[in-house]
């Protein structure tokens, strides 16, 4: 189940820390309060082992920090809530199929890539298009060996669980999951689709409802929790994945927007 959650990484961006590093000067930046600092920093939710080393930017913003902030609190997921959330929410329903639900075309497509992966298409049949999206991800990303736990955010909760920092979410996991759960019948297809397509590296299939679904309205629900954290009196840390920060919808633009000057992270800050 972590490594599903993980697999919301589509979402989030999934590549290496310095490619996040090129496209936005550093993968941490700094926005001050009046007594405070707020380090928002750019996650990869999965990395291989070879890519793991997080840049020297994440120690400066974790030393600085207090409180460590991320999309959901992994310190405290309870593995039987999110099994039983899975159970509740993830299966079709009024006796729904798989084809039906996605249509011969998609549901071939599938066939070949279940195929592909070892996995019994009957272990799909039963679910919502989304979770079957999340678990196609989940095993073509640990078959390039991808890790979760070599993720920013498994490191950073490693080292706040050893260092006693409190640890916060900006959503639980009702919201987040939730996020593609209410997605119509034809958008979970078109999701489940542009999945597929992405797993061979195909040209980029322009999806504006996911994407307003699953980044933009989630960063307009957290930015006033990140906006009440720059009136408190200490630091925090903030981990959300890459495609949350940057670009005309993303965190940075929209606390510039409300009068705030973001500042890239340098390793000496």
């Amino acid at each position: 189940m972590r490594r599903r959650l993980a697999a919301l990484c589509l979402l989030g961006g999934l590549g290496t820390l310095g490619a996040c590093a090129v496209q936005a000067q550093s993968p941490v930046w700094a926005i001050h309060g009046t007594h405070n600092t707020v380090y928002l920093a750019e996650s990869v939710h999965l990395l291989k082992a070879s890519d793991a080393r997080l840049p020297a930017a994440f120690d400066t913003a974790y030393a600085g920090a207090r409180t460590i902030v991320m999309e959901i609190d992994l310190s405290n997921l309870d593995t039987e809530h999110m099994q039983a959330y899975m159970l509740e929410h993830a299966a079709l329903k009024n006796g729904t199929t798989l084809r039906q639900a996605i249509g011969e075309q998609r549901f071939a497509k599938l066939g070949a890539e279940a195929a592909r992966l070892g996995l019994p298409l009957e272990v799909l049949e039963t679910l919502e298009p989304w979770a079957v999206a999340l678990t196609l991800t989940d095993l073509e990303y640990l078959r390039l060996g991808f890790d979760p736990e070599q993720g920013v955010e498994k490191q950073i909760e490693r080292r706040a669980r050893a260092d006693q920092k409190p640890m916060l979410g900006l959503e639980t996991l009702e919201e987040q999951l939730g996020q593609l759960e209410k997605l119509s019948p034809e958008q979970q297809a078109r999701f489940l689709e542009l999945t597929m397509e992405e797993m061979h590296e195909a040209e980029h299939d322009s999806f504006p409802e996911l994407f307003r679904a699953l980044v933009t309205e989630r960063n307009r629900r957290w930015l006033p929790q990140i906006e009440r954290f720059l009136k408190d009196d200490h630091d925090y840390m903030v981990v959300v994945g890459a495609l949350h920060v940057v670009g005309e919808q993303g965190l940075l633009e929209m606390m510039r927007h409300d009068g705030y000057a973001p500042v890239p992270v340098r390793a000496a800050q």
